[in-house]
């Protein structure tokens, strides 16, 4: 069956030109850095929590990642998204709530919490498909 409902309109992050160019500019593992200075710039947390799982980390990926998806979901909120609707891959400022979403999800996973796992990598589909194929290959 067809939805007749209109989807709600794409929600795009307001650009932090200076957390984007502070994160982009340290060295490899000073992400944290970013992160104290910027704590409401997802990407910063992103970057921690895959840090994390490449040093074989979940828990501290876990942590990381959970910080960084609910700044976000607090910045789509005031930015008007009502919970459900896209959030394009495409708008670079939602980036980094998309990446700590999927860091999430590959978390939960390897911590044993496959429910969680689930729900978050259907959230980041949800959110956009593009999003899911990009961070997941």
């Amino acid at each position: 069956m067809r939805n007749l409902l209109p989807e709600p309109p794409a929600t795009r992050l307001p650009v932090d030109a200076e957390a984007s160019a502070a994160l982009e500019s340290v060295a490899p593992g000073a992400e944290k850095e970013v992160a104290a200075r910027f704590p409401s710039y997802s990407d910063a947390w992103a970057a921690l929590a895959k840090t994390s799982m490449d040093a074989g980390e979940p828990v501290a990926a876990y942590a990381y990642a959970r910080t960084g998806y609910h700044r976000g979901l607090d910045q789509l909120r005031r930015a008007g998204w009502r919970g459900s609707g896209p959030v394009p891959w495409a708008h670079e400022a939602n980036r980094g709530f998309l990446r700590c979403l999927h860091q999430l999800a590959l978390a939960a996973d390897a911590i044993g919490e496959s429910d969680e796992a689930a729900r978050c990598a259907q959230f980041l589909r949800d959110c956009d498909p593009s999003a899911a194929d990009a961070l997941t290959g």
